[in-house]
């Protein structure tokens, strides 16, 4: 059975998410087409936030990053 990759933009929205909780800087996005890497810097302010919060890595982040995907 072929499994389904998700949508490109939410694949770049959790990578976002990711370096944005790890406190890394946005200039470290790796996409050049403008609708990608904007969902990548939505996700990356989204883990900033997140990061600001307290949220850090671990289980919260995780949920967190669990609601974000089942809202999208």
């Amino acid at each position: 059975m072929r499994r389904l990759k998700r949508d490109p933009l939410e694949r770049a929205f959790v990578r976002g998410y990711q370096f944005g909780l790890h406190g890394k800087s946005r200039d470290l996005c790796p996409f050049t087409l403008p609708s990608v890497r904007q969902a990548w810097l939505n996700g990356w302010r989204e883990g900033r936030s997140d990061h600001w919060d307290g949220l850090k890595k671990g289980t919260a982040a995780i949920h967190r990053l669990n609601q974000i995907n089942a809202v999208g």
